[in-house]
C-alpha cells in the first residue's frame, strides 16, 4: 500500500510479522542495492522509524572480529615466505 509521507517522499506501508520481522519492498531494496546479509543501523527519532544501511566496511569488520573470536585467524608470522607457506597449507587444490 502506497502512502504519501509529510515531506512529499514516497512512503510505502508494510506490516509487521509475528517475529517483529518487516518486509522492505523490492522497488526499494534494489534501489538500495540490500543484499542478504547487509546491515541496517535502527534508530527511533521522536515517533519515526529510521533504518539506514551500513557501509559493506563495517559488515566485513563486523564477520573480521567474529573469525577472531572463533579462532579462524593464522599468523603472526615471522617473514614474508612463513605468511606464503601458511597460504599454500590452507587453499584447497583446484580440481580438473
Amino acid at each position: 500500500m502506497k502512502t504519501q509521507s509529510k515531506k512529499g517522499r514516497l512512503a510505502i506501508a508494510v506490516k509487521i510479522g509475528v517475529s517483529r520481522q518487516v518486509v522492505i519492498p523490492k522497488s526499494i531494496h534494489d534501489q538500495l542495492r540490500l543484499t542478504p546479509g547487509d546491515y541496517l543501523e535502527v534508530e527511533l527519532e521522536d515517533d519515526h522509524l529510521i533504518l539506514t544501511p551500513k557501509a559493506l566496511v563495517e559488515k566485513r569488520l563486523a564477520e573480521g572480529l567474529e573469525d577472531i573470536q572463533k579462532g579462524r585467524v593464522h599468523g603472526p608470522f615471522r617473514s614474508v615466505p612463513a605468511l606464503i607457506r601458511s597460504l599454500h597449507k590452507t587453499t584447497k587444490p583446484k580440481l580438473a
